[in-house]
């Protein structure tokens, strides 16, 4: 089917979070033309689902002691050997600058009774640097801010189309996208620059803290596209969402980190520490390792539990004042946590790796942008430090802005002609049995057996169909998105971050190197070769 309606700009983005209209907002400051797609409404993203704050050391307002070094240093410790230091030096000491802009876009932070902000600590921190909104809903401050400032900016926003492909110039570059709408019409956006800010992957599995939204559809893409990934096997599960029953599925309600940042700590069925004598810093370890003791502790079924420990938060005072929606939440499933241990178990959270990508947004493809969670910048490593990824939206998606103006400037990129562009097909797995199979063997702890289990039940389960639907686009990118997850997870014979093996459980000297992914002609997640990888941290 070929597209039937066309729309121009300098700039397409695509995704309506904080990495995505913070490049719109920095586009259209520069003078560009800039179109924001997004495949729901513009407040359905993953932004609003952030509660714990922005990791920042701002300028006169942090502990004694703290600085944007100690963040670098607490960020690379974090991500476990992974990180590239030069992206996260330039990130993290971008984000003072970073707060600044987007206070003045609108964002209201707490803040003390002298002006100064409020600052918590979360789990990796080594001091109370992390900056909060409405308690625990900095996420939802953020995106009203930021969509506040896109519709007063008279951003074009497009809604409830979703990203299809790519359409290529001659010579291969990028120069739009083929979108479909909410009836399936296909139609064509051009721009000499796509920008994907399309966030994660945490739809598949079965539970996670992730938005409905949240199917790999970037990364999908920018692989089809020829864009190289790195790092996908190290999902990162939150340690803490709130427990609401055997088999929950879809979007579970978090329970932020910011909480055992104030004194909270993790207990089981008989009020034994989980976190006692496991890391130095107890429950404010990294997330990691956190959800990794967790999982064993549940294995091991100390407190007669098997599915979910508890999250003792009745030492808090301000409990339903400070963390309104988590309090919110608990009491919807009848808990008080004034009284009550909240049940909490690890749940699907965050992608560390993806679409590889500079500071600046720039992948390897030309015309083609990533930024936010979609991309992976080198920042986050093996494991992403608390409160890091807002704090890398708002920077790389101003850099990302301005590295396309300098490229428009310059005359690097090009939009496409559209006369051929028709809807691709590629293989399609049942989502139901996609979740399943990678909750079972592809999530906190893997080995080799169960890893080669869900790579035979996708093999033999997918079906090659035209996307020619919503639905259709995004089970195509999570069938790619767990093939070539599961593709890394093998061949990477360790435990870092939050990649474990059951059957490889330590940390390999060997294996202190990204793995990239790239896509066979045939349309097959492949590890690229490792020497290409040796210029990637």
């Amino acid at each position: 089917m070929a597209a039937r309606w066309e729309a121009r700009a300098d700039l397409i983005v695509a995704g309506t979070g904080v990495a995505g209209l913070t490049a719109a907002l920095r586009a259209r400051e520069l003078g560009l033309r800039v179109l924001v797609v997004t495949k729901a409404a513009g407040d359905d993203g993953n932004t609003r689902w952030a509660q714990g704050g922005v990791a920042v050391v701002m300028q006169d307002q942090h502990d004694p002691g703290d600085s944007v070094a100690r963040h670098i240093e607490d960020t690379l410790t974090a991500g476990a050997g992974l990180c590239d230091e030069a992206a996260v030096s330039a990130i993290i000491s971008d984000g003072p600058a970073a707060v600044a802009r987007l206070r003045e876009r609108g964002a209201v932070f707490d803040a003390k009774p002298d002006g100064l902000l409020e600052r918590t600590r979360e789990g990796g921190h080594s001091a109370f640097r992390v900056v909060h909104a409405g308690g625990d809903a900095t996420g939802a401050e953020v995106e009203r801010a930021l969509l506040k400032a896109t519709v007063d900016g008279r951003v074009p926003l497009l809604e409830n189309h979703v990203a299809v492909d790519t359409v290529k110039t001659p010579l291969g570059a990028v120069g739009g996208l083929l979108v479909l709408d909410g009836n399936g019409v296909p139609g064509v956006l051009t721009a000499p620059a796509v920008l994907l800010a399309t966030g994660g992957i945490g739809q598949m599995y079965q539970a996670t803290s992730n938005p409905s939204v949240a199917t790999g559809d970037g990364l999908a893409l920018a692989l089809r596209a020829g864009a190289l990934a790195a790092d996908v096997e190290f999902i990162q599960f939150h340690p803490t969402v709130l427990y609401t029953g055997r088999g929950a599925r879809g979007r579970c309600p978090l329970v932020t980190e910011a909480v055992r940042g104030e004194g909270a700590v993790l207990v089981d069925a008989t009020g034994a520490r989980v976190m006692k004598g496991v890391h130095p810093l107890e429950d404010l370890a990294p997330r990691d390792v956190v959800a990794a003791a967790i999982t064993r502790h549940m294995a091991q079924g100390p407190g007669g539990v098997d599915d979910h420990v508890f999250l003792d938060a009745t030492s808090l005072h301000d409990m339903a004042s400070r963390f309104p929606t988590v309090y919110a939440a608990c009491v919807s499933v009848g808990v008080d946590p004034a009284v009550d241990p909240i049940p909490v178990a690890p749940a699907a959270h965050f992608a560390c790796g993806g679409v590889v990508s500079s500071v600046d947004g720039r992948t390897g493809v030309t015309g083609l942008y990533a930024v936010g969670e979609v991309a992976r910048t080198g920042l986050h490593g093996a494991n992403r430090l608390a409160s890091n990824s807002l704090l890398e939206g708002l920077v790389c998606g101003t850099r990302a802005a301005e590295a396309v103006a300098s490229d428009l400037a310059l005359g690097l990129i090009a939009p496409a002609r559209t006369s051929d562009v028709s809807l691709p097909t590629a293989p399609v797995a049942d989502r139901d049995l996609l979740q399943r199979v990678m909750s079972r063997y592809a999530a906190i702890g893997r080995d080799a057996e169960g890893l080669a289990v869900v790579g035979s039940v996708l093999d033999v389960s997918t079906v090659d169909k035209q996307l020619e639907s919503r639905e259709l686009v995004e089970d195509a990118a999570l069938t790619l998105a767990a093939r070539a997850l599961i593709a890394a997870a093998a061949e990477r014979t360790e435990s870092r971050g939050c990649h474990v093996r059951t059957d490889h459980v330590e940390r390999s000297g060997s294996w202190q190197r990204s793995q990239l992914v790239r896509l066979t002609p045939t349309g097959q997640p492949v590890l690229a070769d490792p020497v290409l990888a040796e210029g990637v941290a």
